[in-house]
């Protein structure tokens, strides 16, 4: 069986299911498994040290269920790594299907989003689409919403060693006046299930300090509702891989208030870092980081605020973070995930990890 790589990922902008797709396709090409890239017209000509097939005329969802099928060959198998697939080809395709928030946190996306990615979801296995995700609480909350048995769903855990693959670039803490160990950390977009509001209260409590919170990331309108305008001393927008990294090296901590996660990326990310993270326990957050993190409640007693002023006040805690921290992520690679998602493919039926 040839692997047939549903390679739209290559035209859009790097979020976490692009960087998911990227990540995956690397470590598969470096397997040897026979993999096929097709792309709209739009991609680069390679990726993985992989030749990318351009195939139709189309963009976006028409070229992805009317051009896409068409490039498939008769002992090809297609895998979809972004949430969507084409309906028409059944059970000759497997898709990843990162969270059930469509179902679980409607007020994060637009309407017509929505819409299409929950018709889309009940329809794909139902059609004889394998369905996969990333997380055990995932494939429950999926399996609630789409009416499967949980075990019909796969799952294969992200990877995070990709922070520390480009040299820090420190020059970003200069251009915006941050100090090391001076400021806390938050990665998110402003959905409403990031909850970013929820860090209000640190504001004032780092700023009592002498610190600041510094905010990356950004939203794309086209998908989520602007729900949130968090008061942080710096919003950094965008930032590349090398800035995120010398962020998470240099902050006192992550400081992660979502309340719906279907894995957790920047978590893990500040993980292998060694940057301390300070997490609400939601979603599958908890599943991924283990004892590793500093637990507060994404609706409860329990504050970030409380949370961050024990790290500040127990000089041992922070350092404790840290080692438990890169423990922690060093069960989790990409060369794993790709290694276990080959395993779904090749079994009968999907299994648990």
């Amino acid at each position: 069986m040839t692997l047939a790589i549903n390679a739209r990922f290559l035209t859009q902008k790097l979020s976490g299911v692009q960087r998911f797709s990227r990540e995956v396709v690397t470590a598969l090409a470096a397997t040897g498994t026979p993999l096929r890239l097709l792309a709209p017209r739009n991609a680069p000509a390679s990726f993985a040290g992989l030749p990318v097939e351009h195939i139709g005329r189309r963009a976006g969802q028409p070229w992805e269920q009317f051009d896409l099928p068409k490039a498939l060959g008769a002992g090809d198998h297609l895998l979809n790594l972004g949430n969507t697939a084409p309906l028409r080809l059944g059970a000759r395709q497997t898709v990843v299907v990162h969270d059930a928030g469509v179902f679980d946190t409607p007020e994060s996306y637009s309407f017509a989003f929505r819409a299409w990615y929950r018709a889309l979801h009940w329809a794909l296995p139902r059609r004889g689409t394998r369905i996969v995700t990333v997380s055990d609480f995932s494939r429950s909350r999926l399996a609630l919403h789409l009416g499967l048995p949980p075990a019909m769903i796969g799952v294969m855990p992200e990877g995070g060693e990709h922070a520390l693959r480009e040299p820090a670039e420190p020059g970003i803490l200069a251009r915006h006046g941050l100090a090391p160990q001076g400021y806390a950390l938050a990665v998110g977009t402003r959905a409403s299930h990031k909850n970013l509001d929820m860090l209000r209260e640190t504001v004032g409590l780092l700023g009592a300090r002498g610190l600041k919170l510094a905010v990356a990331g950004a939203a794309d309108a086209s998908v989520f509702r602007r729900a949130s305008d968090v008061d942080a001393t710096l919003a950094l927008g965008r930032v590349t891989d090398a800035e995120l990294r010398a962020l998470y090296e240099n902050a006192i901590c992550l400081l992660f208030p979502s309340r719906y996660e279907g894995f957790g990326l920047p978590p893990l990310e500040a993980m292998w870092c060694g940057c301390p993270v300070l997490a609400a326990s939601a979603g599958a957050v908890p599943e991924v980081c283990g004892d590793a993190a500093l637990w507060f409640d994404a609706n409860g007693p329990r504050s970030p605020a409380t949370a961050l002023a024990r790290l500040l006040d127990e000089p041992l805690l922070s350092e404790h973070l840290r080692s438990a921290g890169r423990a922690r992520a060093a069960t989790y690679s990409w060369s794993a995930a790709a290694e276990t998602l080959l395993g779904i493919l090749e079994s009968p039926g999907l299994e648990s990890r």
